[in-house]
């Protein structure tokens, strides 16, 4: 879903590579839309910085500050130079109420942003390397629509790299490859250069849910 953002030239700022735009449990007013650069979202998890996301031009951050005034979830880094449109709550609501159609967009990419947040959150609370990798393909399975549910065999094709995986699990590319040369073994996929095909999703997600559940009875404090 793109945006018209041509309007708001006035509110650009800039930003240099390895610069920080926002700090994780600061206070915050403000949201970001990108215009050119890439950012990185990153986390603190006990003593370890993980990277949740790479946010490129078009995507938004930092939106739940504003509709919430809640400190910030996230520190937000620019991985190379960046111009971003910065809104406060002050002219956001001069936006929602001059141009009706825009809010409506950008409230639905804010309840899709919050959906997939915390749905990227998950999978790095699982401390199992494994479950971790699994659960990045139930998650991609999750975000892709089925053609027809009814003859549903669980096989699924994902146009992903390992690195891309590796991304969205939290960990090195190697351990991924090794993760997944693991499940190529037990034939719950095939790996290939630029695509990773899955035998079954159901059997993934199942995966998924026996090991988040003997976490969770570890550990009672993991949801």
């Amino acid at each position: 879903m793109s945006l018209d953002l041509s309007l708001f030239e006035r509110f650009a700022k800039t930003y240099s590579a390895g610069q920080m735009i926002i700090c994780e449990y600061e206070p915050g007013d403000t949201f970001y839309l990108i215009q050119s650069g890439q950012v990185k979202i990153v986390k603190i998890f006990g003593h370890i910085e993980k990277t949740i996301d790479i946010l490129k031009p078009g995507e938004f951050f930092g939106e739940m500050a504003l509709l919430e005034n809640a400190p910030r979830s996230a520190s937000i880094i620019a991985l190379e130079d960046c111009k971003l449109l910065e809104f406060n709550r002050s002219n956001f609501e001069v936006l929602m109420t001059g141009n009706p159609q825009m809010a409506l967009k950008l409230l639905s990419l804010f309840a899709k942003r919050i959906h997939d947040q915390k749905r990227r959150l998950a999978i790095l609370t699982l401390s199992d390397d494994y479950a971790r990798v699994a659960d990045v393909f139930v998650m991609l399975s999750e975000q892709s629509e089925m053609e027809d549910p009814d003859v549903d065999t669980g096989k699924r094709i994902f146009n992903h790299s390992v690195a891309d995986i590796a991304h969205w699990a939290g960990m090195s590319p190697d351990r991924c490859r090794e993760i997944l040369n693991h499940f190529q073994e037990q034939r719950r996929v095939s790996v290939f250069q630029e695509r990773i095909e899955v035998t079954n999703i159901h059997d993934l997600a199942r995966f998924v849910s026996s090991r988040r559940k003997v976490q969770e009875s570890q550990d009672p404090t993991v949801s």
